[in-house]
């Protein structure tokens, strides 16, 4: 890990804190999921807690046979008349896209929503070499007009309040300044309506593959998914491997506790099931469906007996609703597709722990995303795991896991303190020491480099030297 990538996750921090217009914004939004989720799931379920055992039970036993699943998929989907592609890595996936369009000379794609794009980086690749992907939901349209990422792995542009997004319409659209929500998805179902009259191409994420019916299931509440994957020829699906379900029953209590999880509402509006392509005698519907199953480095974390637990993921976001790091800096402050919680998690793992390991320092280990999280992946213990792997402690099986990630004098000040924390004596007189410098520290903090980052956004503790002394005298306590 160099210098220069710690440093651009510093300033980037530094930057969104300092933007209080995103922190409002932020903390507007959080609040009202994270209450919506709370009525709902007190007002519509009598046993939450239970469901959300079942689901991280079903999930980790479907990752268990992922590998008989997806061979039992791709069958089952073959036999409805899907194309079923295998993509190794990024590249790969982009490139069945590419050959895809050119083979038909398509130079235009619509595409719904789709973390698995996101991922590949597929709009970049197709843009560099003459192509033209277009984002059809309204956050990922808002946020591509502007040449920014997702900043949430569900709402995409949820950093930029009503009266942003009306400015962002008038400069790019040419649209009247809007502000009021109805009008502003008029501007963009219009500026849309042409695009869709003539696309031939277009492309949808994946929620749930059904393997027993080589079937696959898309979630969404504005239409545009519906239209991307039925009134064009030719329809592309991402898939990660993860997504893969055995059955639709298992897809069914995943899906009931996804959306609650998500927005705090008990179901999206649309729900798609894609069952194969236009069949003879049919009006509508693509001609074609081509099914790309990504892996990514997602069987690396699948043969890892700790860390597998990460693709129990349903991608629902609520990890970040909950998480009081993510909303005081946002999605980009992470330098990921996948920020938040979840990002520190999987990022290293299907990305690099050399390229991402200064992400795992966006958690305060506060437990928020673990008691939330519908299936429950306990995140803040894998985010503290994979700390240690960070500095050479852990199981080393880590993709990336080399000695940049190692800060040398971070590791002899730990070794430093160890020493004085597991001395009784030693460890007296520093609190002794503390007790009296620490007052005098708050005027010199500043002047000192590695206090000076630290003490801009945090007060030093209170510390009572003499805490021992006063337990020791206490009734009933006595020292061996």
């Amino acid at each position: 890990m160099s210098e220069a990538l710690k440093q651009k996750y510093h300033n980037i921090v530094s930057q969104k804190l300092e933007d209080k217009q995103l922190r409002k914004n932020l903390l507007s939004v959080m609040d009202t999921l994270k209450g919506n989720r709370k009525k709902l799931i007190a007002s519509r379920f009598y046993d939450w807690e239970a469901l959300r055992e079942q689901g991280k039970t079903l999930k980790q036993k479907n990752l268990a046979k992922l590998d008989t699943l997806l061979e039992k998929f791709e069958s089952k989907a073959k036999e409805n008349g899907f194309i079923v592609h295998w993509a190794k890595n990024s590249d790969e996936a982009n490139n069945i896209v590419l050959d895809i369009m050119r083979k038909n000379n398509i130079n235009k794609i619509l595409k719904g929503k789709s973390m698995a794009s996101e991922e590949t980086h597929l709009n970049a690749f197709l843009k560099a070499r003459g192509l033209n992907p277009i984002e059809t939901d309204l956050g990922e349209i808002i946020i591509q007009l502007i040449d920014e990422p997702p900043v949430h792995i569900v709402a995409p542009a949820i950093h930029k309040n009503r009266y942003q997004i009306g400015e962002i319409f008038r400069d790019k659209l040419g649209a009247p300044l809007e502000s009021e929500p109805e009008k502003l998805n008029e501007i963009a179902r219009t500026h849309l309506r042409k695009e869709f009259k003539d696309f031939k191409l277009g492309l949808s994420g994946v929620n749930f593959a059904i393997a027993n019916e080589g079937a696959i299931w898309l979630l969404e509440n504005e239409g545009n998914g519906r239209m991307s994957t039925t009134a064009c020829d030719i329809h592309v699906a991402f898939c990660g491997i993860e997504k893969v379900i055995e059955t639709f029953e298992e897809a069914s209590i995943l899906n009931a506790l996804l959306i609650p999880s998500a927005t705090g509402t008990p179901a999206t509006c649309y729900n798609n099931i894609i069952t194969s392509p236009r069949k003879e005698g049919e009006l509508d519907g693509p001609k074609e469906v081509h099914i790309i199953i990504l892996d990514n480095n997602r069987s690396n974390m699948l043969k890892d007996s700790h860390y597998y637990r990460a693709l129990s993921c349903i991608r629902c976001g609520t990890c970040l609703n909950h998480c009081p790091v993510y909303d005081k800096i946002g999605g980009h402050a992470y330098l990921s597709t996948y920020p938040g919680p979840i990002g520190e998690v999987i990022s290293p793992q299907l990305f690099g722990l050399n390229k991402f390991s200064p992400m795992l320092d966006l958690c305060s280990l506060c437990g928020r995303c673990s008691e939330v999280c519908p299936v429950k992946i306990p995140l803040a213990e894998l985010i503290r795991d994979l700390r240690s792997e960070r500095v050479g402690q852990g199981r080393k099986g880590v993709v990336g896991t080399d000695s940049s990630t190692q800060n040398k004098a971070e590791i002899k000040a730990m070794q430093s303190f160890m020493q004085i924390a597991t001395n009784p004596k030693k460890w007296r007189l520093l609190l002794a020491m503390a007790d009296f410098l620490l007052p005098l520290s708050k005027t010199f903090a500043p002047l000192i480099p590695g206090l000076k980052t630290w003490t801009k956004y945090r007060e030093l503790p209170k510390l009572n030297g003499n805490l021992h002394q006063k337990v020791s005298k206490m009734q009933g306590v006595i020292y061996e």
